[in-house]
């Protein structure tokens, strides 16, 4: 498709939007901002709640495509994840479509397929295919969100690239992370090649620098255009100095999800 020239970036003022508020616009996008909250150094930026039906779709009015990662980003409530993330999620395909945005791409998570097990040994990398297997609620409303992108390409021609993100910080944190974790300079060339690369239908990736310890398969993301220059490594020993190997015994070391899959439920259901 043509580069797109003005993306609204939904969840600018949290982490990840952050980052990607400094990065993207190297690539010529002209950025325009949503947030629940003000987003700092931004007075242009819009506050809106995605609860908000007709400001959604003032926000989405004349915009080339939409980068989605608006949204509560860990566990919480059912009630709290249906409202922001699911019901949110909604009114933003929703709005797109009335207003005749092209693409989104939509911020998945590796808690979709939490559940699964990480590769051991000689197993192969998880494919995108892999069934889903949420182990949260959070999970469960980007498996939604997935579900939600196929019908409206379907149903409306509205084209997602669905990013299931493994962990995106400066560095990363954990011995666990080491597998899933892509450099802020790697998400933008991946949200960059998600916005740009024709003829994507609905296309499911996952989000992650070209890591040592890759966990899970990267072709569907390479043939978007994405080329990851980055790697977990240079970070590894001190991590696992730390922290020690992964035990494939405990189960919030075993799966993808980390400790997500161990996690005391929050209350109230």
């Amino acid at each position: 498709m043509p580069a797109p020239r003005t993306v609204l970036l939904t969840g600018a003022a949290g982490g990840l939007g952050t980052l990607m508020r400094g990065l993207l616009p190297d690539y010529g996008y002209e950025l325009r901002l949503l947030d629940l909250r003000p987003v700092e150094g931004e007075p242009d930026a819009i506050v809106a709640d995605l609860a908000d039906r007709e400001a959604v779709r003032e926000a989405v009015r004349g915009v080339d495509a939409v980068i989605h990662l608006a949204g509560i980003s860990l566990e919480s409530s059912f009630e709290k994840i249906l409202a922001a993330n699911i019901e949110g999620t909604y009114h933003l395909y929703e709005a797109a479509r009335e207003e005749g945005v092209g693409r989104i791409v939509f911020a998945s998570s590796n808690h979709a397929v939490g559940y699964t097990p990480y590769p051991r040994g000689d197993e192969p990398l998880i494919p995108v295919g892999t069934p889903r297997r949420p182990d949260t609620f959070y999970g469960l409303s980007k498996c939604f969100g997935e579900d939600l992108a196929q019908l409206y390409w379907d149903k409306h021609g509205l084209e997602t690239v669905s990013v299931r993100i493994g962990s995106c910080f400066p560095e990363p944190t954990s011995v666990r992370m080491l597998s899933v974790w892509m450099s802020p300079a790697d998400g933008a060339r991946l949200f960059h090649a998600a916005l740009t690369a024709e003829g994507v239908g609905h296309t499911v990736v996952h989000g992650s620098s070209d890591n040592t310890r890759l966990w899970w398969d990267l072709t569907s993301a390479r043939a978007l255009g994405y080329e990851p220059q980055d790697d977990s490594e240079p970070f590894a020993a001190k991590l696992v100095a730390e922290q020690g190997e992964l035990d494939p015994a405990d189960p919030a070391q075993a799966c993808l999800g980390g400790h997500f899959v161990t996690d005391p439920p929050i209350w109230p259901y």
